[in-house]
């Protein structure tokens, strides 16, 4: 069982980061639809992009250690909503210094993949902010206003920033968002391996939750089927049927009907209870929201702009950052990225 992070043992942050209390990100992404289906939609949707999915074929991280994967994605999501801006700015270095390596070939059109490419980026970034959106909707407590649902596009502008995308190409609001997966459609595909790395994500609860506590181990079955189900539920048919995954419209309603009541009561938890759950899911993320819960006021009760911590760090923003690196380096690289060196060489995000 793994030992809960304590109030007293939990970082105290500068400041309050990009966002903050008052913000729209706060309140969808708190809320446990984001850690659980939010975020295996994210993971799952993502492989339908072809030169994603050869770099996941070529590193075999997901297929290899997927809790670990699993674990330092969420963490570093969760990092750019909820942490500082130092943690935030000193992730962000990491996570392009990672990505640098990860450059091949995709093997059916022979064009090169990139992982610091800003479409490459943009792709992964409005998966994830478009699913953990829906998950709100559809398992929370429903749409945003007007108000709201515009600001949570304007934060998920400034998040674009920590990576290499540029935050013009961000959506501004939800028809934007269906114009951007509109252009995108078209390049999107599946082979056997797209279909099989997302059966493996569907079935995330299998490598994940080894620490819940003993007496809830038997419930893993269950836990199992009913995320796999939830999760397809919000996926589009068009998307079910590139990856092969079939499930009819009353399994949709069934699975909604269970998993939205459950994560209510999930989200009534005290915040203790509620890290535990998280810490059982992702070790690393519960040490960066723990503050929050704990209710740790940072040092200074503010936010920054990307702008002000990229400045204060005296360091370029990601986006200048590649576009330097990509100007030095060979113009082609091997046709396959290196594998994954494992859970001993990562590096820490936070």
């Amino acid at each position: 069982m793994p030992k809960t992070i304590a109030r007293n043992s939990a970082k105290r942050y500068e400041n309050y980061g990009f966002f903050g209390p008052g913000s729209v990100t706060w309140k969808v992404f708190r809320y446990p639809s984001s850690f659980t289906v939010g975020f295996q939609r994210t993971v799952v949707s993502e492989m339908y992009e072809p030169f994603l999915m050869a770099s996941v074929s070529d590193t075999e991280a997901v297929m290899k250690r997927p809790a670990a994967r699993y674990d330092r994605t969420l963490q570093y999501v969760s990092t750019v909503a909820f942490a500082d801006s130092p943690t935030v700015v000193k992730a962000s270095n990491i996570l392009l210094k990672i990505h640098s390596h990860i450059r091949g070939k995709e093997p059916i059109s022979g064009g090169y993949y990139d992982a610091n490419d800003p479409e490459a980026q943009l792709w992964i970034h409005l998966t994830q902010w478009h699913s953990v959106l829906l998950a709100y909707e559809v398992f929370g407590p429903g749409k945003l206003s007007e108000e709201e649902e515009n600001q949570y596009w304007a934060e998920c502008r400034i998040a674009a920033e920590f990576q290499t995308i540029d935050p013009e190409s961000v959506p501004r609001n939800r028809q934007e968002m269906r114009d951007y997966y509109t252009r995108m459609r078209p390049r999107l595909a599946a082979t056997e391996a797209t279909q099989k790395t997302v059966q493996h994500l569907l079935d995330a609860t299998t490598f994940l939750l080894d620490d819940l506590p003993l007496l809830l181990q038997p419930l893993r079955p269950a836990m199992r089927y009913l995320f796999r189900k939830a999760t397809i539920a919000t996926l589009p048919g068009w998307m079910r049927q590139l990856g092969g995954v079939r499930q009819s419209a009353l399994e949709d309603v069934l699975a909604i009907s269970v998993m939205r009541p459950l994560l209510g009561a999930i989200a009534l938890l005290p915040d203790n209870q509620l890290l535990r759950m998280i810490e059982a899911l992702s070790p690393g993320t519960a040490r960066v929201v723990a503050p929050i819960l704990a209710d740790i006021a940072p040092v200074s009760p503010t936010t920054v702009t990307p702008a002000e911590a990229w400045a204060t760090a005296n360091r370029p923003t990601p986006r200048a950052q590649y576009n330097q690196h990509k100007a030095e380096r060979a113009a082609e690289p091997e046709d396959h990225a290196p594998k994954d060196p494992g859970t001993n060489n990562l590096l820490q995000f936070a």
